[in-house]
């Protein structure tokens, strides 16, 4: 179960890295997060983004919101921390 700490430790991990990474390095990430959505879509359906938006204003998350927020966090530290690692780059 996540509780808002981890959050908070995810987003200032996150943070750190934005501020080191090239926009190349950033853009990269986008294009492979968008990829597992659209991945994610092809096989379970069009997913309804107007609950998550509507969650970007709320003040104090319940638990499953702080859950959601966790786990996104840690997706996206872990890709981008591969795109600067070079973990997604082909190996000659």
């Amino acid at each position: 179960m996540s509780d808002l700490s981890t959050f908070q430790q995810y987003n200032k991990l996150a943070e750190q890295l934005i501020e080191k990474v090239s926009k190349d390095d950033l853009a990269e990430c986008a294009r492979l997060l968008a990829m597992n959505i659209a991945h994610y879509q092809s096989k379970y359906g069009e997913l309804p983004l107007e609950d998550t938006l509507a969650m970007l204003g709320v003040a104090k998350p319940n638990k499953e919101q702080v859950e959601l927020i966790t786990n996104a966090m840690e997706i996206f530290v872990g890709v981008l921390g591969s795109v600067v690692s070079g973990v997604d780059q082909a190996k000659h």
